[in-house]
Protein backbone atom coordinates (compact mmCIF):
# COMPACT_ATOMS: atom_id res chain seq x y z
CA UNK A 1 0.00 0.00 0.00
CA UNK A 2 1.46 3.19 -0.88
CA UNK A 3 1.60 6.04 2.03
CA UNK A 4 1.40 9.36 0.82
CA UNK A 5 0.55 13.09 1.67
CA UNK A 6 0.33 16.82 0.37
CA UNK A 7 0.67 20.34 1.74
CA UNK A 8 -0.49 23.18 -0.17
CA UNK A 9 1.98 26.24 -0.72
CA UNK A 10 0.88 30.03 -0.28
CA UNK A 11 0.74 30.48 -3.89
CA UNK A 12 -2.13 27.57 -4.21
CA UNK A 13 0.52 24.86 -5.68
CA UNK A 14 0.52 21.89 -4.30
CA UNK A 15 3.54 19.42 -3.10
CA UNK A 16 2.71 15.81 -3.27
CA UNK A 17 4.76 13.05 -1.32
CA UNK A 18 4.38 9.36 -2.30
CA UNK A 19 5.96 6.20 -0.99
CA UNK A 20 5.36 3.82 -3.05
CA UNK A 21 6.77 -0.05 -3.01
CA UNK A 22 10.12 -1.28 -4.32
CA UNK A 23 9.12 -3.57 -7.31
CA UNK A 24 12.25 -5.99 -6.06
CA UNK A 25 10.27 -7.40 -2.82
CA UNK A 26 9.33 -5.88 0.16
CA UNK A 27 12.76 -6.32 2.07
CA UNK A 28 14.50 -3.44 -0.70
CA UNK A 29 12.28 -0.97 1.06
CA UNK A 30 10.84 1.81 -1.57
CA UNK A 31 10.87 5.04 -3.19
CA UNK A 32 9.51 8.04 -1.78
CA UNK A 33 8.61 10.47 -4.80
CA UNK A 34 8.26 14.63 -4.90
CA UNK A 35 5.99 16.07 -6.77
CA UNK A 36 5.14 20.03 -7.39
CA UNK A 37 2.28 20.57 -9.45
CA UNK A 38 -1.18 23.42 -9.99
CA UNK A 39 -3.13 20.46 -7.65
CA UNK A 40 -2.67 17.20 -6.58
CA UNK A 41 -4.77 15.74 -9.59
CA UNK A 42 -2.09 17.21 -11.94
CA UNK A 43 0.75 15.94 -9.73
CA UNK A 44 -0.61 12.25 -10.14
CA UNK A 45 -0.65 12.43 -13.86
CA UNK A 46 2.67 13.76 -13.95
CA UNK A 47 3.29 10.09 -12.41
CA UNK A 48 1.06 8.12 -14.33
CA UNK A 49 2.12 9.73 -17.10
CA UNK A 50 6.03 8.17 -16.29
CA UNK A 51 4.52 5.00 -16.11
CA UNK A 52 3.82 4.42 -12.80
CA UNK A 53 -0.36 3.62 -13.78
CA UNK A 54 -1.76 2.32 -10.61
CA UNK A 55 -0.74 5.84 -8.28
CA UNK A 56 -3.56 6.46 -5.90
CA UNK A 57 -3.46 9.69 -3.15
CA UNK A 58 -5.61 8.51 0.17
CA UNK A 59 -5.38 10.64 3.04
CA UNK A 60 -2.66 12.81 4.40
CA UNK A 61 -0.52 9.99 6.43
CA UNK A 62 2.54 11.06 4.86
CA UNK A 63 2.76 14.27 3.44
CA UNK A 64 6.61 16.27 2.86
CA UNK A 65 8.48 17.95 5.34
CA UNK A 66 9.44 20.96 5.18
CA UNK A 67 12.93 20.08 3.88
CA UNK A 68 11.32 18.02 1.23
CA UNK A 69 9.10 20.72 0.07
CA UNK A 70 12.29 23.03 -0.33
CA UNK A 71 14.40 20.63 -2.39
CA UNK A 72 11.13 19.66 -4.72
CA UNK A 73 11.05 23.46 -4.93
CA UNK A 74 14.83 23.86 -5.77
CA UNK A 75 14.77 21.56 -8.62
CA UNK A 76 13.85 22.48 -12.38
CA UNK A 77 11.56 19.78 -12.77
CA UNK A 78 9.76 19.47 -9.94
CA UNK A 79 9.69 15.72 -9.93
CA UNK A 80 12.32 14.17 -7.56
CA UNK A 81 12.68 10.74 -5.92
CA UNK A 82 15.16 9.10 -3.30
CA UNK A 83 14.90 5.30 -1.66
CA UNK A 84 12.57 5.36 1.17
CA UNK A 85 14.08 4.75 4.65
CA UNK A 86 13.49 1.40 6.01
CA UNK A 87 10.15 1.00 8.43
CA UNK A 88 11.42 1.40 12.30
CA UNK A 89 15.03 2.17 11.22
CA UNK A 90 16.45 4.41 13.97
CA UNK A 91 18.46 6.91 12.59
CA UNK A 92 22.63 7.02 14.09
CA UNK A 93 25.71 8.62 12.84
CA UNK A 94 26.40 5.86 10.71
CA UNK A 95 22.99 6.49 8.80
CA UNK A 96 23.83 8.42 6.02
CA UNK A 97 20.75 10.01 3.98
CA UNK A 98 20.76 9.89 0.43
CA UNK A 99 20.17 12.31 -1.68
CA UNK A 100 17.52 13.07 -3.92
CA UNK A 101 17.52 11.91 -8.00
CA UNK A 102 15.92 13.82 -10.82
CA UNK A 103 13.09 11.62 -12.47
CA UNK A 104 15.61 11.05 -15.31
CA UNK A 105 17.79 9.17 -13.21
CA UNK A 106 14.92 6.17 -12.69
CA UNK A 107 13.97 6.52 -16.24
CA UNK A 108 17.48 5.70 -17.74
CA UNK A 109 17.58 2.72 -19.49
CA UNK A 110 21.05 0.73 -18.57
CA UNK A 111 23.63 0.55 -21.69
CA UNK A 112 23.07 -2.23 -23.81
CA UNK A 113 25.97 -4.92 -23.40
CA UNK A 114 28.96 -4.41 -26.14
CA UNK A 115 29.27 -7.91 -28.47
Amino acid sequence: MAAGGFCKLPNGTVVVALNLPSPVGPQAGGVRFLVHAQNRARALTRLRNLGLRAVYLRGNAAPPTPDEVTAVLHHPDGLIWRTAPVAGAVGGPDLVQELWHPIRALLRRPAAPQT
